[in-house]
């Protein structure tokens, strides 16, 4: 099989490349990324040298590189990871958001049905749900109504939406999923975790959105792409699956658990001014992929966070 890895150089990309690399010998990969971000050329450091694997510097919405591109490599299968995912950014830019994770996920799709690609697989976030209350005890399964609350998210709503209507209208076979707050090696050093492991290492002050109340699902990386790989090989087309980390926080405790395993001074908190928007509470319901493919977490949080803290005290220190 050959598949398209598009974004595999980012966080969670780049775990997902390391694990199918690893666990599927016979298949080839390409990875293809625009490395906006420099930290990303290094995710892909270890794997470079694998003989069943390429990567191509490009963006999903440059469609004469994404065309010549099917064109000679003929792929099976397309996961699409690419994607602009900074909500802040997105609060900012907005135009670039709908620009690279609806108009690029057209063209890539546009490319499997030109190529006769036989699967499209998009990665998404259960933020496209909208937010909860702080005391509510539901939680969002896959057939909930999309109500994003930022440029970013409704970026992704409308990125699925495109999806499941490719698989009504040409038949072109896809599957959706969406995942809450992942956390592991390789994220970048402007996500909540890492912010914080690198402030405490370095005795800097760690900044906090509002009251730090605001509670997140989070999921190992691992996990994550362990459920992608299910998906893949014996997913429902035209279906959503939610993955879940069955681990919902608050973003202070958080912060201060890291804290505690790194024997840091919770004084480096302070408290800034609330994101415009901020969602309060995330929470999916994940039954459907644990009973159907039976998915199964192989980390909980406390196991996560401190495999987390030792990779990043030993990468930020090289």
């Amino acid at each position: 099989m050959s598949i398209l890895v598009t974004g595999g150089a980012g966080f969670i990309g780049s775990n997902f490349l390391e694990y199918m690399l690893e666990k599927y010998k016979n298949y080839s990969f390409v990875c293809v990324d625009n490395l906006v971000y420099k930290q990303n050329e290094k995710n892909l450091a270890d794997i470079l040298s694998c003989t069943n694997f390429k990567f191509f510097k490009g963006d999903i919405t440059d469609e004469i590189f994404i065309d010549q591109l099917f064109e000679k490599e003929k792929f099976d299968c397309v996961v699409n990871f690419a994607a602009e995912i900074a909500v802040d950014y997105s609060i900012e830019n907005p135009n670039i958001f709908l620009k690279t994770n609806v108009l690029g996920t057209a063209v890539l799709m546009n490319a499997c049905l030109k190529y006769g690609v036989k699967r499209f697989h998009q990665i998404s976030t259960d933020e496209v749900y909208g937010d909860l209350s702080l005391d509510s005890k539901k939680s969002f399964n896959e057939n909930a109504p999309l109500k994003p609350s930022n440029p970013y998210s409704a970026s992704k709503a409308a990125a699925d939406m495109l999806v499941l209507s490719y698989y009504r209208t040409y038949g072109l076979s896809v599957t959706i999923s969406r995942s809450t707050n992942n956390y592991g090696p390789h994220q970048s050093e402007r996500a909540l975790i890492p912010l914080v492991i690198n402030n405490a290492l370095n005795n800097k002050k760690i900044p906090v959105f509002g009251t730090g109340k605001n509670v997140r699902d989070w999921i190992y990386v691992y996990d994550h792409v362990t459920a992608i790989d299910l998906i893949l090989h014996n997913g429902t087309i035209g279906e959503v699956y939610n993955i879940s980390g069955n681990s919902k926080q608050e973003n202070i405790y958080v912060i201060k658990k890291i804290l505690h395993l790194l024997n840091a001074d919770e004084k480096l908190i302070f408290y800034t001014t609330d994101r415009l928007g901020h969602d309060l509470k995330y929470s999916l319901n994940s039954k459907k992929i644990e009973n159907e493919l039976k998915w199964k977490r192989c980390y909980d949080f406390n196991k996560g966070i401190e495999e987390t803290i030792d990779w990043y005290i030993k990468n930020l220190r090289e």
